[in-house]
């Protein structure tokens, strides 16, 4: 399989599925997926963005080589669809501990951002929760970066931070009661 010419004719997510199965038994084709994803044209990197995307969800240990990169390309110029799957497979994946404090600043920039989709923001909610279940300190910056926006925010907004919230919550009275 030629895997530029077929990102070229995908359209559909059946297109992305093969394209994904074919890449994921070889570090090889993958590596191959890779460098279009960020080398190639701004349309390149979002059709590459799909097949990553449903690679890093079935097998997440061939995109762990590639896990600085993609979170150094977060600060480029990429199609939303590149940013928004990029944070979408972080949420599935466990981040590093030299890569967390990055991702972190990213996703409070995201979230905090109104030029932002809506996905990104929401999917920047889920992986900054995630990393407060390793770092509690940075609970409260998330609290309050959803109240601020829970009450503007769309549909998904609004449920994805109501349920972020309540495990907040969950979170805080846990380790108060590890104080006690």
């Amino acid at each position: 399989m030629n895997i530029e010419a077929e990102l070229k004719n995908q359209s559909t997510r059946r297109d992305a599925e093969k394209i994904a199965r074919y890449v994921s038994v070889s570090r090889q084709r993958m590596a191959e997926l890779m460098d279009i994803f960020f080398n190639g044209s701004f349309r390149m990197n979002q059709k590459a963005s799909w097949p990553m995307n449903i690679v890093a969800d079935r097998h997440p240990e061939m995109v762990k080589p590639y896990l600085k990169q993609m979170v150094d390309n977060l600060d480029n110029d990429v199609h939303d669809a590149v940013r928004r799957n990029t944070i979408r497979m972080l949420q599935f994946i466990d981040i590093p501990g030299e890569l967390l404090g990055k991702v972190a600043d990213k996703c409070f920039r995201f979230l905090g951002s109104n030029d932002q989709p809506i996905a990104v923001k929401v999917f920047s909610m889920t992986v900054l929760y995630n990393i407060c279940l390793r770092e509690p300190g940075l609970a409260n910056e998330l609290k309050l970066l959803i109240e601020d926006q829970i009450d503007t925010g769309s549909a998904g907004f609004k449920s994805r931070g109501k349920k972020i919230l309540t495990k907040l919550e969950i979170l805080e009275e846990k380790e108060q009661n590890e104080l006690t």
